[in-house]
């Protein structure tokens, strides 16, 4: 062959290769710090990152993507299939909001998409007053029965059966609030969508296309609720209603795991750690999973208060002392 018809060849090959994989510049997008998410499955909650890529990515947070960004007047169709007309829109959100021009959709998306703020001020202990409420609602979600009840003051208003996490993908145990109400996502989101500012991830109360599984460990970590049931709830509670997810009525596993970790951490441990520094009467804010400044002052009291290095920091002598490792 001659060296012309070689190079028309390797042309010729080129060519090929890029109709074979035509999104392959669109690919190349995704920063090298987080390829090594490309393995994540996209039911994931933990702020999956998302891109286009061949095969297409699919699944109920690709879903979740588009109903909301749909629901904020992008013009695209929900399908839960990352494709490049979802991409042309995250562009278009990304730009909007002053985020890194990019197909892709990353952590600083998802938290601008779900309406979340770390330092969003809390309404009140309860939460807000619905419109006909008569006093403050609070929604407690234990894991362990498998049950929503709703209270206002101390009374039981409603009580539902529902679906929590898999053990694998756990519903995060805590003290939370309804931050961003939403209707008729569809698939696995049934006709109702309450989501909670959990720190880790996305999190909320819904509906589901399941009825099967309501009363089992089923979901990615979120609250399932039969559609007719989540859609009696839904009026009744408003953006700022608090919400505790316990098991067995507490905050705080069977088995633990000590952790070293210090301000600005956050995750479930933390949620952990503030919940029993409330038990102990150290704790003035929610068990939140956020390690502020509220949460470093009850550890730097509670060290003071048993002799121990004041710190502020958590580490096995502090978790020892307060009963949390022998």
């Amino acid at each position: 062959m001659s060296k012309k018809l070689q190079v028309l060849f390797f042309i010729f090959i080129l060519c090929c290769s890029f109709i074979v994989h035509p999104f392959s510049t669109l690919a190349q997008e995704m920063p090298q710090e987080e390829a090594g998410l490309a393995e994540l499955p996209i039911d994931n909650t933990e702020f999956p990152v998302l891109y286009l890529n061949d095969p297409l990515l699919h699944g109920e947070a690709v879903w979740m993507l588009q109903a909301r960004l749909k629901e904020l007047g992008y013009d695209l169709t929900v399908n839960g299939i990352y494709s490049p007309e979802t991409c042309t829109m995250v562009r278009l959100f990304n730009n909007a909001e002053g985020l890194k021009d990019s197909t892709v959709v990353t952590r600083a998306t998802w938290e601008k998409l779900m309406n979340y703020s770390a330092t969003e001020p809390y309404l009140s202990v309860f939460g807000d007053k619905p419109q006909g409420s008569q006093g403050r609602l609070l929604i407690v979600i234990d894991i362990a029965t498998r049950k929503l009840t709703l209270y206002e003051d101390d009374k039981v208003i409603k009580e539902y059966p529902v679906a929590v996490g898999k053990s694998k993908t756990p519903s995060p145990l805590g003290e939370w609030k309804i931050i961003h109400k939403s209707l008729n996502w569809g698939n696995g989101f049934g006709t109702r969508w309450m989501g909670l500012n959990v720190p880790w991830g996305i999190y909320g109360i819904h509906g589901t296309n399941k009825p099967g599984s309501i009363g089992s460990f089923a979901s990615h970590g979120c609250i399932r609720m039969l559609n007719k049931q989540v859609e009696e709830l839904y009026p009744l509670v408003s953006v700022g209603t608090r919400v505790r997810i316990v098991e067995d009525g507490q905050i705080f596993p069977k088995n633990f795991t000590p952790q070293n970790f210090r301000k600005k951490a956050s995750g479930q441990k933390v949620v952990y750690v503030q919940s029993r520094l409330k038990e102990l009467g150290f704790e003035f804010d929610h068990a939140d999973g956020r390690f502020g400044n509220m949460t470093e002052l009850a550890v730097k009291y509670f060290q003071a208060w048993h002799c121990l290095p004041v710190t502020g920091e958590l580490n096995d002598e502090t978790y020892r002392a307060m009963g949390m490792i022998e």
